[in-house]
């Protein structure tokens, strides 16, 4: 495919039968995760070739599934690349070393 982006339909071609899938992330240039419905575990997110990816022009009976994974599943993006006040560090509280103790004065 020459161009791909997230949202978009797809048929991803496998070993076995060829399964309908939905973009969800293009983390390079060769890879995607793809949602897809396994025969036995459901709806799941796969990491796969872009090479063995292939448009579809019509939605599917599991689109619906596939979209519900997409929403309920958090972003992929780091808390560090968001930026904001706290990208410095991923921790709220102790940002600083504790002083040193004296003992028994």
């Amino acid at each position: 495919m020459e161009s791909i982006a997230p949202g978009d339909l797809v048929t991803l071609s496998t070993a076995g039968a060829p399964l309908d899938g939905i973009v969800v992330d293009l983390p390079s240039a060769t890879k995607a995760i793809v949602a897809v419905v396994d025969r036995k575990r459901g709806p799941v997110l796969r990491t796969v070739d872009r090479q063995t990816l292939a448009e579809r022009a019509e939605p599917g009976a599991d689109d619906r599934a596939l979209q519900l994974l997409i929403r309920r599943t958090p972003s992929a993006v780091k808390a560090k690349a968001r930026g904001g006040a706290n990208a410095s560090s991923s921790r709220d509280a102790h940002t600083r070393a504790a002083m040193h103790r004296t003992t028994g004065k």
